[in-house]
């Protein structure tokens, strides 16, 4: 076989540090941030409207990130164990998710006990006095 048709080992494919999104910025951006990041942000709201930790964020991120790869694969022919591309997507897409609980999070609080919470911010609220 010929060196240069000679697929590559497959720690560099996992660890591909020369292709860190896994994708071009487009493809990123429209499927990572655009589509994913919706589900992250409802994934968020959901959680905070049921009362659930916010650690259960990670958890549902993480799985939204396989999806996110594995979507990467089907429709743009990317890589999907570029674990390096997994890492940034997942973490975006937790950033997102964290944003929208803490949101929801602090507009429960105000809206479902005004006698006792002020809203002071988009992700705060503070105690009456």
């Amino acid at each position: 076989m010929d060196e240069t048709t000679a697929s590559p080992s497959p720690w560099l494919r996992i660890l591909n540090v020369d292709d860190p999104l896994g994708a071009t910025w487009l493809q990123f951006g429209l499927l990572t941030v655009v589509v994913f990041g919706f589900a992250a942000f409802m994934m968020g709201r959901a959680l905070a409207d049921t009362w659930r930790p916010s650690l259960q964020n990670v958890a549902y991120a993480m799985l939204l990130g396989v999806a996110n790869r594995l979507f990467q694969n089907f429709l743009c022919g990317n890589d999907v164990i570029n674990l390096v591309a997994y890492v940034i997507g997942t973490a975006v897409l937790l950033g997102i998710a964290f944003v929208a609980y803490r949101a929801t999070q602090a507009h429960k609080m105000v809206t479902q006990y005004p006698w006792l919470y002020e809203r002071t911010g988009p992700f705060s609220w503070r105690q009456l006095h």
